[in-house]
């Protein structure tokens, strides 16, 4: 599942190069990916993207009334994605006169962009048999419920040890709680992963039973994984962004691999749908976890 890291690099790319431009085109084979539409999908033919950001794994296309940008908030529109587990999407560029490749299979949804003398192209697709990419078109993106229970962002500076240690107050598994959107917005299965082995704490370990010293080390590890992760995506393409993260991995994905640390076994406890990996020399004093509960999926 993308998450706080390469979504960033993405808004960032797409911002740099879709802000003002107008939408040619807009294409939704099936109604399943629309969760939400304040207004009839097609309207927005015609209308200019003001921006690109994020919340959480959201990205969020800030769309101008009518084709025209405007200073005030009247008739804007938000285009609200989220590619759950396996959504993602391509992006082409064309020249004057150019075609973008035709989609290739299913697809969720198709943008047609037109920017000066430049063409763009954006396809939402998702490779899993559940189709899990969800598309809103809403007038405020606080309608989307999981942004409106996002919790804070693990990078704005507002959120700092104090409010971090907060959270840290009942018995909540602590790999559970990193990755509860609703406590902390943007972090996921890999990264939740790779911010436990970093900071040497086990995935299973009750929230409430970190020491001050422990909660200092494991939000100074969140902060740095995040933000250099965030400094090492920026600028790359789209079709880039996945294989950059997964060979950014040092345990996530990397069962039976030697520990980078160690070179003990990264060790997996897999559950339905999901799985953690983790080194139990780094993490749990040697112990070889076994299946006791999932941590929330997130």
């Amino acid at each position: 599942m993308p998450e706080l890291p390469e979504i960033t690099a993405l808004a960032t790319f797409l911002d740099q190069r879709l802000s003002g431009s107008r939408i040619t085109d807009a294409l939704l084979p099936s109604k399943f990916a629309l969760k939400i539409s304040d207004v009839p999908f097609e309207t927005l033919i015609g209308r200019t993207v003001e921006s690109v950001g994020r919340q959480g794994k959201f990205i969020i296309v800030k769309i101008a009334p009518d084709g025209l940008p405007e200073t005030g908030d009247s008739g804007l529109l938000f285009l609200v994605v989220n590619f759950a587990k396996t959504g993602w999407l391509t992006f082409s560029e064309t020249q004057p006169g150019e075609d973008a490749p035709s989609p290739d299979g299913y697809f969720a949804a198709r943008f047609d962009f037109e920017n000066d003398d430049r063409g763009y192209q954006v396809i939402l697709a998702d490779t899993g048999t559940w189709k899990g990419l969800t598309i809103f078109v809403v007038k405020d993106p606080i309608e989307v419920k999981g942004i409106a229970e996002l919790g804070p962002e693990p990078l704005d500076p507002a959120f700092g040890i104090n409010e971090f240690s907060k959270l840290f107050t009942h018995r909540q598994q602590v790999k559970g709680l990193l990755k509860d959107q609703k406590l902390i917005a943007g972090i996921g299965n890999a990264y939740s992963d790779e911010i436990l082995h970093a900071a040497k704490l086990s995935p299973v370990v009750a929230a409430s039973s970190l020491d001050p010293e422990a909660l200092q080390l494991l939000y100074t590890t969140m902060n740095d994984i995040l933000s250099g992760a965030v400094q090492e995506f920026t600028g790359l393409h789209p079709g880039e962004l996945k294989a950059a993260k997964k060979s950014s991995m040092r345990v996530h994905g990397r069962t039976g691999e030697p520990c980078p640390v160690c070179s003990d076994s990264i060790r997996e406890v897999a559950f339905v749908g999901t799985s953690l990996q983790y080194c139990p020399t780094c993490q749990t004093d040697g112990e070889v976890l076994v299946k006791r509960g999932s941590p929330d999926v997130a």
